[in-house]
């Protein structure tokens, strides 16, 4: 059996053999801390957050990308792939994708994470490659490909040729960032503290990067800082930019540093190729024409960019044997049991 696994911060995506997605659940869980036992993991442990009583904590081990906390991860792992894998007797292979500029200790915690399943194989594939797989793009050519991965935690910007990342850079700045600029904003603004799960609805629902209007607005409800009372205010498609404003500047930044780096026939090749965009951050309302504005190179958004990485990372398995020997930024770890 062959599992692959985009281990986001925000998401945990799971294909299996050739059936494509079989999960795709929040990275959360929640567990007792009197009893000590896991409570929910994944949809039904993010329902909790915020709502559960004290006894009960619901955790994000996961964050910018890598592990933070390696015990709940691994509980939170395991469950999963019980779920999808069937008896704990099956021991799969496993294919995890990670940020690109990860350190060699992060990638031994989730080595670790992956093998306390009892998984039989374990590789670990980089994240823009399996982004540019799962896209449909051919990376084996030396033809220069740029990806802009936003995920939950981390947004990966990498080149890609001749089945090798050329130039890569990786931010912190991503959809929890995003969430937290939006919950500052209304707090310095409004003096309202907004909860998580309001700001990334807001967030989906009334960002326009492109064109902001200052007549498109939005209610959103929060606690009042001052008087500790329910309050609600108003935002408008313009005071959302200026939340986010900081946050996108960076990510473009990062691509322009990037696209210093690479060799100047590959980025000919991107300026006729464009720039893919995937992750659940490219799903930021304008942000394809923004970007294409500001870079002046045609940005898109790929097919389907929440699942792309996994379903790259699920047909990693079909090129093992290049992945292993002619990835030039492949690190495969091999647990025979």
């Amino acid at each position: 059996m062959d599992i692959g696994i985009d281990l986001g911060t925000a998401n945990i995506i799971i294909t299996k053999n050739s059936r494509g997605v079989v999960l795709n659940e929040p990275s959360v869980i929640a567990f007792n801390k009197r009893t000590e036992r896991v409570v929910a993991v994944g949809t039904e442990a993010y329902k909790m957050e915020g709502r559960a009583p004290s006894h009960i904590a619901v955790v994000h081990p996961l964050q910018d990308g890598v592990i933070s906390d390696d015990v709940l991860t691994q509980a939170l792992i395991r469950e999963f792939i019980f779920a999808t894998a069937g008896h704990p007797i099956v021991k799969p292979r496993i294919i995890i994708c990670v940020p690109s500029l990860i350190t060699e200790v992060e990638k031994r915690a989730i080595l670790d994470a992956a093998q306390s399943t009892g998984s039989r194989r374990v590789h670990l594939i980089q994240e823009p490659l399996a982004a540019l797989i799962g896209a449909g793009i051919t990376i084996n050519k030396p033809v220069g490909n740029m990806v802009v991965d936003i995920g939950g935690g981390t947004t990966d910007v990498a080149v890609v040729s001749m089945n090798g990342i050329v130039t890569a850079r990786s931010i912190k700045v991503a959809g929890n960032q995003f969430d937290q600029s939006i919950i500052r904003y209304v707090q310095n603004k409004y003096q309202i503290l907004l909860g998580k799960k309001t700001a990334e609805n807001v967030k989906k629902s009334l960002c326009n990067l492109y064109d902001p209007a200052e007549g498109v607005i939005a209610s959103v409800k929060g606690r009042s800082i001052p008087r500790g009372v329910p309050e609600q205010c108003d935002l408008s498609e313009t005071e959302l930019y200026e939340a986010l404003e900081d946050d996108i500047t960076a990510i473009i930044e990062m691509i322009r540093r990037t696209l210093e780096e690479t060799p100047p026939e590959l980025v000919g090749d991107i300026c006729q190729n464009g720039i893919l965009l995937t992750g659940g951050g490219a799903l930021l309302g304008g942000l394809e024409p923004f970007l294409s504005r500001q870079l002046g190179v045609k940005c898109r958004r790929a097919e389907d960019p929440l699942t792309c990485v996994a379903l790259g990372t699920a047909a990693a398995f079909k090129r093992k044997d290049v992945l292993l020997d002619g990835f030039e930024r492949i690190d495969g770890y091999q647990q025979e049991r």
